[in-house]
């Protein structure tokens, strides 16, 4: 192209007064204001003859085919149109001017992207095309005319062709690893994958990148949220971390990089990716949550371009992109678009497994974020809930350190919980309430969240078990300051306690557990050990790790019922079977010991446990069956509040049949429905218990004799009577 040392005219754009920042910017975008007003200049000479216009429309369209055909036809006439004309002659001469000679651009303008990809005149003017089309609502039209098509308003590589001086050199622009494509500056309109771009699919420098490069001085769009650094402070990081930043200035400046953070759910990354910043010499910026924006993929390569283009990294957190589909959700597969992009994405994940969908010439070392002590929750819950006493005397402090122990929450889930408070009477009270509802356990179908039907009352053990029952309720109330006040944390490593609780069926263990959450305030969950024993290899460690994982947040029961169908004896091993078999259970035994909860194992066959890991629980509670004044307090127990029972004989019941307090509380609901019609004051009859009592031995398969039944067999001889109304 001819240079002059002319200056460019102010105006780059259709519509007035708007120019860009950038002078690079407005010179090119002169550029193909003016080529295009040429063009319009030829079509309106091609439909009249000459180049005075009746009226203001633009010319007419004409038929696509005759237009093409009509190109080289009337090629030579075109370009001599171009010299001679003097509309068309003003606009050509003004091609001629010479690029502003301009200090060093400003990074991420679009004088700064020319120099630093090393973009030539063809690339420049296709940028520039792109941009008008977003940048001038006037120019939609005037694009539509040149390319004798109304509902075309945006360019394509068609326009560019058939505006440039040397046509030819708009194919480099088509191929998809060009600059312009590779770093996301240009995007196809209709299409996510610039490999399925033509000469006609419209092409479009996204909103926010051309803000980016014809207003560099502008601030980044508010779902880019600065991490900012910690002042002139050297902030210490691990060592991994560390030497996973040193890497990064390194990185080839061809492609992504992905460096997995992982940590659990609330843990603040922001220490870690500050020091970071600090090593690097980058700005790191927090992708803030937007679902409805970022299910459009385009849009999210958009952001990343932005973060090239000002020289940042980003910053993903697992909840921060939602795209459609389970497995781009877990896969992270999403990112997969935008590894032509040369910056670092710092991705939060929970689970290793969810990089699975990810090359690894992309990842670099997972970095683990450090879980918080017990000693920095406390520090934290005082200092998001501004209290200046932290005596460990008061009421409140106390709670503060039982929620510390009992709710393993990380830094920012406290100040989510702590703002959730503001303005409140804050109490031991609330302070629970608060932690628990933050809770949300997504065990799925492993297990079934229990809620308590029982209280302490309701328990009907012999005097040892009772005292047995007791210390295991003393055990948890004293963890927190046996653990952290007395200093035997670090020895035992925080863990809670185990307990087994063996006897026979309807003995009162279900109902045990359900004492103890009640009395506890725990929540408790039963674990379906059809879902957890899996017959493929390694699954059930697998879903025991995932169990023991989601459950170690808080304080939590977990009952094992039937335990020894997962906790049973370790066979001799055989074959590959047994032997992962046996691994099943040295892990279980391993994460038994490290849970922090309270975990409950129930089981009727006790010998049939493994001796190794019955050493290993801190109790063990057998159920025995209960003698006759037990029995007979059962009874008493079971009997609804409502109903009449002044006719029941219950020494008699107690001592003749020795059941289990499951089986009496069967037989009083059993006898309760026959005997229920309507009445106001219903009244309970030895008939219709002893009758109640019959059907239950028979649905246990267990022999009673009618002298057993004493005096009320009579009400057994009527049951085996016919029914005279048959």
């Amino acid at each position: 192209m001819q240079n002059t040392n002319a200056t460019t005219n102010n105006i780059s754009t259709f519509s007035p007064n708007l120019q860009a920042q950038d002078t690079r910017a407005n010179y090119w975008m002169a550029q193909v204001t003016v080529r295009l007003r040429r063009e319009i200049c030829w079509r309106w000479y091609q439909q009249s003859g000459n180049n005075v216009v009746a009226g203001n429309s633009l010319p007419p369209l004409e038929n696509p085919l005759i237009s093409s055909l009509n190109l080289t036809r009337h090629w030579q006439e075109k370009y001599h149109f171009f010299q001679t004309d003097p509309t068309a002659k003003y606009l050509t001469d003004k091609l001629t001017v010479s690029s502003p000679i301009e200090p060093p651009p400003l990074r991420s303008s679009f004088g700064w992207v020319i120099d630093t990809l090393g973009l030539d005149e063809i690339a420049a003017f296709v940028l520039a095309l792109g941009l008008i089309g977003t940048f001038d609502r006037a120019a939609g039209t005037v694009i539509a005319n040149c390319l004798n098509d109304a509902v075309a308003t945006q360019p394509n590589l068609a326009l560019a062709q058939l505006l440039w001086d040397e046509p030819e050199q708009v194919l480099a622009i088509a191929n998809p690893s060009h600059p312009l494509w590779h770093y996301g500056l240009l995007q196809p309109a209709n299409s996510t994958n610039s490999a399925a771009m033509d000469w006609h699919s419209p092409i479009v420098v996204p909103p926010i990148v051309a803000t980016c490069l014809l207003f560099p001085s502008n601030p980044l769009p508010q779902i880019l949220e600065p991490i900012y650094e910690a002042g002139d402070r050297a902030i210490e990081i691990p060592e991994t971390a560390s030497l996973v930043a040193l890497r990064l200035p390194n990185q080839s400046d061809k492609k992504l990089r992905i460096v997995p953070l992982r940590g659990a759910a609330g843990a603040s990354a922001t220490e870690i990716l500050q020091g970071i910043s600090q090593i690097t010499c980058r700005g790191i910026v927090e992708l803030q949550s937007h679902a409805a924006l970022l299910e459009n993929s385009s849009y999210l390569k958009s952001l990343v371009t932005i973060c090239w283009l000002r020289g940042i990294d980003l910053w993903v957190r697992s909840n921060a992109v939602i795209t459609s589909g389970t497995e781009a959700r877990h896969s992270h597969a999403y990112l997969l678009p935008l590894q032509s992009i040369p910056i670092a994405i710092f991705l939060e994940i929970r689970d290793r497994g969810e990089l699975n969908h990810l090359p690894n010439s992309l990842l670099l070392p997972i970095v683990d974020l450090p879980r918080l002590s017990y000693s920095d929750r406390v520090r934290f819950w005082h200092q998001y809930l501004g209290t200046q006493d932290t005596s460990p005397d008061t009421s409140f402090n106390r709670a503060i350190a039982e929620c510390s122990r009992r709710f393993r929450y990380e830094k920012e889930t406290i100040r989510n919980i702590c703002e959730g408070l503001q303005g409140m009477p804050i109490s031991e009270t609330t302070l629970i309430a608060a932690c628990r509802a933050e809770l949300d356990l997504d065990i799925g179908e492993l297990a079934q969240k229990v809620t308590p039907r029982f209280e302490i009352t309701s328990l009907v053990l012999p005097p040892k078990q009772q005292r047995l029952f007791a210390e295991i309720y003393q055990a948890m109330q004293a963890l927190t300051e046996v653990h952290y006040g007395w200093g035997t944390a670090r020895v035992w490593n925080e863990s809670g306690i185990s307990v087994l609780f063996a006897g026979p069926p309807g003995t009162g263990k279900t109902m045990a557990a359900e004492v103890l959450a009640t009395q506890l305030d725990l929540p408790m969950y039963r674990i379906d050990l059809s879902q957890v024993v899996n017959k493929y290899i390694g699954e059930t460690e697998k879903n025991l790790k995932r169990l023991f994982d989601l459950a170690d947040v808080s304080d939590t029961i977990l009952f094992f019922d039937e335990a020894d169908a997962l906790f049973g004896r370790r066979t001799e091993v055989k074959d590959a079977h047994d032997r992962y078999a046996n691994l099943e259970i040295s892990y279980l035994l391993e994460r038994m010991e490290r849970f922090k909860g309270l975990a409950i194992l129930a089981t009727n066959r006790k010998k049939d446990l493994d001796e190794a890991f019955l050493r290993r629980l801190r109790y063990i509670l057998d159920f025995p069956l209960p003698d006759a004044a037990e029995r007979k307090r059962i009874w008493l127990q079971v009997m609804p509040e409502n109903a009449d029972t002044s006719q029941l004989d219950f020494d008699f019941l107690a001592r003749q049949f020795p059941l289990a307090g499951g089986h009496i509380r069967s037989i009083a609901f059993n006898a309760c429905l026959q005997t229920a019609d309507g009445s106001t004051q219903p009244q309970l009859t030895m008939e219709r218990v002893i009758v109640s009592l019959k059907r239950e031995y028979d649905k246990l398969n267990r022999s009673v004799s009618l002298e057993q039944f004493g005096c009320y067999a009579k009400y057994l001889e009527e049951m085996e009577k016919p029914n005279k109304s048959t």
